[in-house]
């Protein structure tokens, strides 16, 4: 069987999130733990792949792996969460031989802004510039042979408490992307940044503009979304709440 395998984790316990020698990282100890309990006997022929390779200090609610197996689906829930710190799986769902975990719908991403000297409605229209299509040359760290062209189909911005949260939208991202957008939405909130270098810097993607890039802790990788629903131990989905709450009470 092929199962997809909801899963959140505090980005700040990890050296990062893909698999490195020596280093503690997300996929190496879901890896491990997997192995230990004889879930799989090897990464590369379980086919295991992950969906969302979140940076250094970024955290998690919903993202995703998949695997092989011939385990049920209640021994992996358990016995992960036997074995694993500071990671939680708490949904799983069969799906079919070819699931591909990074080819989803749309990912959903949300970064808590300190509201400290923020006019809100300034950062409403900044989002708006980054919104559709575009060239995201000057708004990310592009790698070689990535296409810089993104769609974000929304960006939300609501607030709570002493916080701005800035919810993003879409099918894929670049390595950086939203927190080089969340740099410059900040300045345009602080009024050191117009939102016409914002424009200017998204239509001319070959001259190099840089406007910062904000802090990993702040970003949640809220859910991934895919065609299907995944089946949730409510046990351990009521742990979710305090875990986002454990995150934001460090920022």
């Amino acid at each position: 069987m092929r199962y997809a395998v909801k899963f959140a984790y505090d980005g700040t316990k990890f050296q990062g999130y893909a698999r490195q020698p020596q280093l503690k990282t997300v996929e190496g100890d879901i890896i491990g733990a997997l192995i230990k309990y004889g879930i799989i006997k090897d990464a590369k022929v379980a086919i295991f792949r992950s969906a969302s390779r979140t940076d250094k200090d970024v955290s998690a609610l919903g993202n995703v792996f998949a695997l092989n197996t011939q385990d049920s689906k209640i021994n992996i829930i358990q016995d992960l969460n036997k074995e694993l710190k500071d990671i939680l799986v708490y949904g799983i769902k069969d799906v079919e031989t070819d699931f591909y975990p990074r080819y989803a719908k749309y990912r959903i991403y949300r970064y808590y802004l300190k509201s400290n000297n923020i006019d809100v409605s300034k950062l409403l229209s900044a989002a708006s510039s980054f919104t559709g299509e575009h060239n995201f040359s000057n708004f990310a760290r592009i790698e070689v042979f990535k296409d810089p062209i993104r769609t974000i189909d929304n960006i939300v911005v609501t607030g709570k408490n002493s916080f701005v949260i800035i919810d993003f939208y879409a099918q894929t991202y670049l390595w950086h992307q939203i927190r080089r957008i969340v740099s410059a939405m900040e300045k345009v909130g602080q009024g050191s940044l117009d939102i016409e270098q914002i424009v200017e810097a998204l239509h001319n993607p070959n001259k190099k503009i840089d406007f910062g890039l904000a802090p990993a802790e702040p970003l949640i990788l809220m859910d991934i979304i895919y065609n299907f629903e995944f089946e949730y131990d409510k046990q351990y989905v009521k742990i979710l709440n305090d875990l986002e709450k454990k995150i934001i009470s460090r920022l």
